[in-house]
């Protein structure tokens, strides 16, 4: 190799190395001033001047599978442990009384819904499409989501694959209604998820589906969230032989109960964090609420507890319970995703559902 060659060949040598030595000191001072701009700002909210917002972040942190490392660098456990208590839900001891619910039919719902004004001229239901089922857009001050309202409710089911199994996998929402021949639903009850790592594989609480005790024993106490066997939804605290005595055919577990026979829960503080959020409520009538509020992003923070309990109070609710949240917490409607939570990898894979069925004359329930 002639020595002009070689001179070239070192200087280009030398320009690689200073554009890679270059890049990495530009890399990591940047991810310097990110973790150092972080730790800052989070101290602040940890230690600054605002009570509200350092509880507020805390509980909204210690709600999520692996968020609360981000509090516990900056608190003790017994400063979290009273900001928790102070900024809780009163635990309702009340079980769903189901003569509250008068269920109609879907049929006679939809005959109930259209009536005539001075004139004659027939007035457009609430239901102008005919499918029996609403969607409303949730908006709060921090969040925004989905109502989904179900006037059948013997078209609500809960759904579970066919074998729990901690090292197994669960199926995503969309194959939770795919395979169940559905139209839509949202996701269910609580399930093993380790640091927000879990496969979905195995629930945990009460699981009953179509009337069989699919987990849990019946002399455990579990908090029950699903429906009779006459499409009563009911919420509390009872063994699974108690549920099945009141003839639930499908629930799950997670909770908190937000209204039980009309009374609302009493809460603390700011009522629980802001996370995405999944509930379930029932109106007087028999109809179903399905919500589910997005979180986590720059255009929805997410709900409290305290939010959840207002939108169900808002839209009638009776009897209405929290369900599994976080990630988890998505809603489906004729193969569209209303609401998905899952930012950083593909849909959740979870244990159960709350699907919903097609009508009557659709193939679907009766």
């Amino acid at each position: 190799m002639s020595r002009k060659k070689h001179r070239k060949k070192e200087r280009l040598s030398v320009r690689i190395l200073r554009f890679v030595g270059r890049f990495f000191i530009w890399f990591f001072l940047t991810l310097f001033l990110l973790l150092g701009g972080a730790y800052v700002f989070f101290h602040l909210v940890n230690k600054g001047p605002s009570p509200h917002l350092r509880d507020l972040f805390v509980v909204s942190a210690m709600e999520s599978s692996a968020g609360g490392i981000l509090a516990k660098i900056y608190l003790s456990d017994e400063e979290i442990n009273a900001i928790l208590k102070k900024n809780s839900m009163k635990e309702n001891t009340e079980i769903t009384d189901t003569t509250l619910v008068s269920v109609m039919t879907a049929k006679k719902r939809a005959q109930e819904s259209v009536s005539s004004n001075d004139s004659g001229e027939l007035l457009v239901s609430d239901d102008p499409d005919g499918d029996g089922i609403e969607v409303h857009d949730i908006k709060g001050a921090m969040y925004r989501g989905k109502m989904m309202i179900v006037l059948d409710p013997s078209r609500v089911k809960v759904s579970c694959i066919p074998t729990f199994t901690s090292g197994g996998g669960g199926w995503t929402l969309a194959q939770h209604i795919d395979n169940n021949g559905a139209v839509g639903g949202i996701n269910g009850g609580k399930y093993e998820d380790e640091s927000g790592l879990g496969m979905g594989g195995m629930p945990e609480g009460i699981v009953l589906s179509n009337g069989e005790l699919r987990m849990g024993s019946p002399g455990g106490t579990y908090g029950v969230y699903g429906f009779t066997k006459d499409n009563v939804l009911v919420v509390g605290n009872m063994t699974a032989q108690q549920a099945i005595n009141m003839g639930v055919r499908d629930a799950v577990s997670f909770g908190p109960a937000l209204i039980v026979n009309g009374k609302s829960a009493s809460y603390q503080g700011v009522g629980g964090g802001l996370n995405p959020r999944t509930a379930i409520g029932q109106r007087a009538d028999g109809a179903v609420l399905l919500l589910v509020i997005e979180g986590r992003r720059s255009t929805s923070l997410g709900a409290a507890m305290s939010d959840l309990i207002e939108v169900m109070e808002e839209y009638g609710a009776v009897n209405a319970a929290n369900l599994d949240g976080g990630m988890s917490s998505s809603m489906i409607l004729y193969d569209e995703k209303l609401v998905d939570n899952c930012q950083i990898r593909d849909s959740r894979r979870i244990p159960t559902a709350f699907i919903v069925m097609p009508q009557s004359g659709e193939g679907g329930s009766e």
